[in-house]
């Protein structure tokens, strides 16, 4: 079903989207608008999710073992290490 809106685009907003009409890549302004709105909605759903995700995430981990400083620094130096010696079997 389809509801009459009016709207108001600025002067490159009304050139861009009829220039999209004029090209053949779209029917009409309308058709336009609402693919516009479509790619919004889903990049909105989309953000959305993510940001669910990464709560979860978070409280996931705030929620498990903590880890000092200290030990995440030698953490990260044993990385280090293990890469560069990787890289120099490798080389």
């Amino acid at each position: 079903m389809s509801i009459k809106s009016s709207i108001s685009l600025t002067e490159q907003q009304n050139a861009f989207a009829r220039s999209l009409v004029e090209s053949g890549q779209y029917s009409s302004l309308s058709s336009v608008l609402q693919q516009g709105l479509e790619l919004l909605r889903q990049k909105t759903e989309l953000e959305t999710l993510e940001a669910q995700a990464l709560r979860q995430v978070i409280r996931q981990r705030l929620a498990g073992p903590m880890v000092s400083a200290a030990d995440m620094g030698n953490r990260v130096e044993a990385m280090i290490e293990r890469r560069r010696a990787a890289r120099d079997v490798d080389g």
